[in-house]
């Protein structure tokens, strides 16, 4: 099996960054956010039209995939931690996955081919 580390890609999938996330803020973010702009966007309206926050689904697309036996959380907030916990149990319906397969397509086999 594969543990995913990194699932919300430095914060990039965890939703718009909030005020004081440091991490998601910096040049480096700003930029990557930049680059994966369209793709991003279609993932936050997803989730927004799922009714999950992007942090839940990013961790709900990652559980759903072959192999995938865990994802690597690191919540800061009690918040964070309830809405990762969510996604053990989000069965994703067949069309989302297909939307997210079309948003982040693959560059190869996996798992290397999900991997920024």
């Amino acid at each position: 099996g594969f543990v995913v580390w990194s699932p919300l890609a430095g914060g990039l999938l965890a939703g718009p960054p909030e005020a004081g996330a440091q991490r998601r803020t910096s040049d480096a973010a700003r930029e990557a956010r930049s680059r994966h702009r369209a793709a991003i966007e279609g993932f936050e309206a997803l989730a927004a039209e799922l009714g999950r926050t992007p942090a839940t689904l990013a961790h709900a697309w990652f559980l759903a995939r072959p192999g995938v036996t865990a994802t690597i959380v690191g919540p800061a907030t009690i918040e964070q931690l309830e809405s990762v916990l969510g996604a053990v149990e989000l069965a994703l319906p067949e069309a989302a996955l297909a939307r997210l397969d079309e948003l982040f397509p693959p560059c190869g086999p996996a798992p290397e081919a999900y991997a920024w």
